[in-house]
């Protein structure tokens, strides 16, 4: 019996933080340059394939994880508020991260 793409996964770099992913998987990452429909490659930190667990450096650099750009998404609504006491100083300002949906499409040990 073959092996399930469910025991493979892998510890990705996705901007700042780091994400579990595995073949199939859908996650919202920091803003990338590609256009939906394209291909990125994500930067490996750990692979465990079954009971195989690799976390070397070299052995890591033949790994490749593969990811296909879904769309470009926009986190939730930072509200920044600004206050002086007395003085009638207010200043209101909004925010929302630019970011980009990611499905993983191979995980190449």
């Amino acid at each position: 019996m073959t092996k399930e793409s469910s025991d493979v996964y892998a510890i990705v770099r996705a901007g700042g933080r780091q994400e579990k992913v595995s073949v199939g998987d859908v996650l919202i990452i920091d803003k990338q340059s590609a256009q939906p429909g394209e291909s990125i490659e994500l930067t490996p930190l750990l692979l465990v394939d079954g009971t195989t667990v690799t976390s070397d450096a070299a052995k890591l650099a033949k790994v490749s994880v593969k990811a296909e750009v879904v769309k470009a998404a926009k986190g939730p609504k930072i509200t920044i508020m600004k206050y002086k006491n007395k003085t009638g100083y207010r200043k209101r300002q909004g925010h929302r991260q630019p970011l980009t949906q990611v499905k993983v499409t191979e995980i190449n040990a």
